[in-house]
């Protein structure tokens, strides 16, 4: 029987935030909150929630207070202290405690106690807060904080010859909380100046600049001369709006701004150059050490990040997805890591940008999506044993009557070539025609029970039975139905290559395949990556193991005064971060390295939306 599709109406809906209501015995107040997982755990947690309330800018936060000694004891995740009020986090090989600097001495760094809950680490800001006469109060889900308000005396800024770089001082009269925003390039005067654009960074202080400093920095119509000669002026616009001074910067390509604080008078320094990143290395948890440093490649100089995670310390990783109830769907890696509870994650395999599908190999105990193009995969178990390489999956399709095998072109794949292609329940409630032409057989039960025919690609949908899946011709296949009669009886069987693959759980797909064994492997031609992908200088993500067998996710940004990395420096850098096998991730502006609440290589307004990634769980906050 042969039908057209049916007109049916399909919405996806997304599952709202959930927000846990909880009354303690020790108080009336409820606790409210949709993030710090875990935290209700916490023995003599009295208040927690979400979000903080900075002298009155609501952020994202997630917080917690308990009693201790007879006391009320404050905790703050670190990706907040960092991101909304500018604390330090300074090197430290101990979990248990963070030493930090903000507008303090680096010699004597103040040290805070720190427990991980969830997928967040909290430092206990109680000592903190006393020597800075902060006010600190639960109000529901948020942590208000009121800090001492601040004066900006004087904004100078200087070129240094020695290092090409730019200078801001900002003159305060006490320390005060402030945030860093990058923003997109600034829009050139001369349209066809081919020179790389400039890029816009906010910084914002929680402070009021005095009124001739914002008449200094305000830009007038007719024509100036730059505070510094032969250059464009570093300061775009200083402005004060709600009682905080935004300074707006345009700081020219290949240069990023390096924020820090000093004391003794206090300031916060910009300062603007090349090569700005500071070195890290930072035992976030026991067998989870946060890295970053400067990597010299013959005559640059790049910026890597990484978490490297031991293998042996009972920490689980998996495939997570934009969308739990479909494999349409991207979004940022932030969000979808804290859906999962996660405490890091990197972004992961390729996906179509415009209809957000998959295009390589995701496997979490079953395969999601299949692999494509014989390119470089990773798969893992929960044991800490990892296997890098290229990776096929050959699916067959069994019609049982008359013994008919045909090859499967992929399963649940946004690759569209001509074929057999199989849909699960697991793409979502329904399939919408990728391509044109398709002949569609729905399979319940392991039997084909009707057969339909379309036209364009596009809506209508049509829907997957959940005790089944479509297969859906394409090309010359579709010259095969009349092997598939409605009523015959089917089944598949599977197989990987190599072999080896079939005996992990976790599977994800990228590529190309960049080391083996410490050798170079790179081809991509072989994995039939495009000549422009491949000349491409980029950001990029990788994922690696070294010789100690534990697991290294790391993202490269652009070298000093220039673009990202080739593939082929890539490799090396990879190589010369101690891998023995290594895998390039997606990149460019997917590139996401997330740890505990924040993004450790970028602005989270600079990250692309992303369909899927790896998440990393310790013991004791393994996914929902």
């Amino acid at each position: 029987m042969v039908k057209k599709y049916p007109s049916r109406l399909f919405k996806i809906l997304l599952p709202p935030l959930l927000f846990i209501f909880i009354s303690l015995a020790v108080t009336s107040f409820p606790a409210i909150g949709n993030e710090p997982q875990g935290v209700d755990k916490l023995s003599g947690a009295i208040f927690y929630g979400n979000q903080i309330s900075l002298n009155g800018h609501t952020f994202p936060a997630a917080w917690a207070q308990k009693r201790e000694n007879n006391s009320l004891s404050t905790y703050v995740s670190d990706g907040a202290l960092r991101q909304f009020i500018g604390v330090d986090l300074l090197n430290t090989n101990n979990p248990l405690i963070q030493p930090i600097q903000w507008f303090s001495s680096l010699s004597k760094p103040v040290v805070l106690p720190s427990m991980q809950l969830g997928g967040y680490r909290y430092l206990d800001l109680t000592d903190f807060v006393k020597t800075r006469i902060w006010q600190i109060q639960a109000d529901g889900k948020s942590l208000v904080i009121s800090t001492q308000r601040a004066q900006i005396t004087d904004i100078q800024q200087t070129f240094l010859p020695k290092g090409n770089h730019l200078k801001v001082n900002v003159n305060l009269t006490s320390p005060a909380p402030w945030q860093i925003i990058q923003g997109l390039p600034v829009k050139k005067i001369q349209p066809l100046d081919p020179s790389p654009s400039n890029t816009e960074w906010t910084i914002t202080l929680d402070s009021i600049a005095d009124p001739v400093l914002v008449e200094r920095y305000t830009p007038r119509l007719e024509q100036q001369e730059p505070a510094i000669p032969n250059r464009e002026p570093l300061i775009k616009l200083v402005e004060v709006v709600n009682n905080q001074t935004s300074i707006h910067l345009s700081v020219p390509f290949g240069q990023s701004p390096l924020v820090s604080t000093l004391a003794d008078p206090y300031r916060l320094i910009i300062d603007v150059r090349p090569d700005a990143l500071v070195a890290r290395d930072i035992t976030w948890a026991p067998g989870l050490r946060w890295r970053q440093q400067l990597m010299n490649l013959d005559q640059a100089s790049f910026p890597v990040v990484w978490l490297e995670i031991d293998s042996h310390a009972g920490i689980k990783l998996k495939p997570i997805l934009a969308n739990s109830d479909t494999l349409v769907g991207t979004a940022p890696l932030i969000q979808t890591a804290q859906q999962y509870l996660a405490v890091a994650a990197i972004n992961g395999g390729f996906f179509n940008r415009n209809n957000r599908l998959p295009l390589g190999a995701i496997r979490d105990s079953v395969w999601l999506s299949s692999p494509i193009l014989n390119r470089g995969a990773i798969a893992w178990n929960d044991s800490g044993q990892f296997y890098i390489n290229r990776l096929t999956l050959q699916e067959t399709l069994i019609e049982t009557n008359n013994n008919v095998q045909l090859p499967l072109s992929t399963l649940n794949s946004g690759y569209i070539q001509s074929g057999i292609a199989r849909y699960t329940p697991v793409w979502g409630k329904t399939y919408t025609p990728l391509s044109d032409n398709e002949i569609i057989l729905i399979v319940q039960k392991n039997q084909v029970s009707d057969r339909m025919e379309g036209g364009k690609a596009g809506p209508p949908a049509i829907s997957i039975p959940q005790d089944g899946y479509l297969l859906t011709l394409r090309g010359k296949a579709v010259n095969r139905v009349q092997e598939l009669p409605v009523n015959s009886f089917v089944r598949t069987v599977s197989s990987t290559s190599p072999k080896d693959f079939s005996n992990y759980p976790h599977i994800l797909g990228a590529g190309p395949l960049l080391l083996q064994n410490r050798s170079f492997v790179l081809n991509a031609k072989s994995e039939q990556f495009s000549n422009a992908f491949i000349a491409e200088k980029a950001i990029r993500s990788g994922i690696c193991t070294n010789s100690a067998g534990n697991l290294m996710i790391a993202t490269v940004h652009n070298r000093a005064g220039g673009k990202g990395p080739t593939l082929a420096e890539h490799a090396q850098l990879m190589k010369l971060l101690g891998c023995v096998d290594a895998l390039n991730l997606d990149g460019g502006s997917s590139t996401s390295l997330y740890l505990g609440g924040q993004l450790l290589d970028r602005s989270p307004s600079t990250a692309a939306r992303v369909h899927n990634g790896i998440g990393v769980f310790l013991p004791e906050a393994r996914s929902k």
